[in-house]
């Protein structure tokens, strides 16, 4: 295209960076063209100041880029607040389209790949984080976590010769049919997470073993016990009237009529509209009270630390309910009235002769803890807890042991121990933690590169805590085009 001849002046005025906070425009005075070539379809065009201009812009590429990264940053309207205090305003909208507007970064050769889940919208939609584990930096994300799709990717993409992902079915799958000579190694937080699990079903089983037996006298056994019978009747009464428990009930029933009818996991889950970890943790349950153990011992009663106090003033005549309710919400008590009128009701119906309020039995999540936390790093008070634990139940002694002998395993990468493990506690009588080792035998290879080889997911966790950020900023309306853009190129 040809142009010769001025044809006009022409008066642009952009938008600048700030300066000192205030709006900073320049006008300018540039020449404008008309093009003398029969048939272009740019029949007039304005000079271009080279750094400054560029066609049908209303900011400066310095300001441009200003926009971008605060839309990168901050998104639409907590970055619309932050340009406008600059002296760069604009809305939402402006800063959103910017972003998109931008390319993805060039993908390349990627050697080590790092994969993981995470949530658009928790228990319904899922996305696929890639990550760049030599470089540290996210590759790609994906709209769902099929196998289909990570497999296409890899196909797409090829050279990865190591994937560390989660103990996920479909990304095992996935990196077979796409990469089948890449190494898959299982990451060794998910498997302590995976065990962690196992555990914290083993000990809600025996809950019954948590609570220290009740110092008794030969006289007063007989009363005392008919009491603590009363009390925990009570309390499981109070239990059985809460919703979620008459709801989970009901799943349960609802659950095991299908698995009796021969359905699977996948087919109940889409039938009653539930997560599939939801309906997995029904479909393998023995009985519904394993279900609810931890919700029936893991959170306790708001009134447990005050139970001592009103078996006492009981014990000295003071039965009053609104009496004594006002005593302890002095205390610091903040519960309801009804919860101490439960509570009292048997106390006062055995009489002034009470039995003392039994020391409370710790929580399931904490005798987990306890079992899965390094010995040198539970004060006196926790190690003698947790030693009385152990040694009024011999499955939770055992349990505890290979837990130690696992720890061991994994932070000093001995894959070679890893067959030994399995048989010692496929030895022994733990259902739990037999469903474990299943799932590793299942998986094997990958367990054990992944207890050998030094690879790990925390590079990708990372990420996954960081878009969990982004989706914050943007109010849980998470689009996934648009995270995409501000994960891959916000690094």
């Amino acid at each position: 295209m040809v142009s010769e001849r001025v044809h006009g002046r022409y008066r642009r005025r952009l938008v600048d960076a700030a300066i000192a906070g205030a709006q900073v425009e320049i006008d300018l005075l540039v020449r404008r063209f008309r093009c003398l070539t029969a048939g272009c379809p740019r029949v007039t065009f304005a000079e271009q100041v080279a750094g400054l201009t560029s066609p049908h812009a209303r900011y400066t590429p310095l300001a441009g880029r200003m926009i971008e990264a605060i839309g990168l940053a901050l998104a639409g309207r907590a970055g619309a607040r932050l340009a406008g205090r600059i002296g760069l305003p604009a809305g939402r909208n402006t800063l959103l389209r910017r972003v998109r507007a931008l390319s993805d970064p060039q993908i390349g050769a990627v050697t080590v790949l790092g994969v993981d889940d995470f949530a658009l919208r928790r228990g319904r939609v899922y996305g696929t984080v890639l990550i760049d584990l030599d470089s540290h930096r996210p590759v790609d994300l994906l709209p769902d976590r099929e196998a289909a799709t990570f497999a296409g990717w890899l196909a797409e993409h090829p050279g990865a010769q190591v994937i560390c992902r989660d103990r996920a079915g479909a990304y095992a799958e996935g990196a077979r049919t796409g990469a089948p000579d890449a190494v898959q190694v299982a990451d060794r937080f998910h498997l302590w997470s995976n065990l962690a699990g196992y555990v914290e079903t083993t000990v809600a089983r025996h809950r019954s073993c948590l609570a220290q037996p009740p110092v008794t006298h030969e006289a007063a056994d007989e009363p005392r016990a008919d009491l603590d019978n009363a009390v925990a009747a009570a309390r499981d009464a109070s239990f059985e009237q809460r919703a979620f428990v008459r709801h989970a009930r009901e799943r349960y029933t609802a659950v095991q009529e299908l698995k009796a009818a021969g359905v699977g996991i996948k087919p109940i889950a889409a039938r009653l509209g539930l997560a599939r970890g939801t309906v997995r943790k029904y479909y393998r349950a023995a009985s519904v009270d394993d279900v609810l153990a931890k919700a029936r011992d893991g959170r306790g009663s708001i009134l447990r630390p005050w139970e001592p106090y009103l078996t006492e003033r009981v014990n000295a005549g003071i039965t009053n309910g609104s009496q004594l309710f006002q005593e302890i919400r002095d205390q610091g008590y903040t519960g309801s009235k009804a919860v101490v009128l439960t509570y009292l009701r048997p106390l006062r119906a055995g009489g002034s002769t009470a039995a003392p309020a039994p020391q409370p039995a710790p929580k399931v999540r904490t005798v987990t803890r306890w079992i899965l936390t390094h010995p040198e790093h539970l004060d006196e008070q926790d190690t003698l807890a947790l030693q009385q634990v152990l040694t009024r139940c011999q499955d939770l002694r055992k349990t505890a042991g290979h837990v130690t002998a696992f720890a061991q395993m994994l932070t000093g990468r001995h894959g070679d121990r890893l067959n030994g493990w399995i048989a010692a506690v496929d030895a022994d009588d733990l259902p739990e933690l037999h469903r474990f080792t299943r799932g590793l035998l299942r998986d094997h290879d990958a367990v054990l590169n992944g207890l050998t080889l030094p690879h790990s997911s925390g590079q990708v966790e990372g990420t996954v805590n960081r878009i969990k950020m982004i989706k914050r900023q943007m109010y849980g309306r998470a689009n996934f085009d648009l995270l995409r853009k501000r994960v891959l190129l916000a690094t």
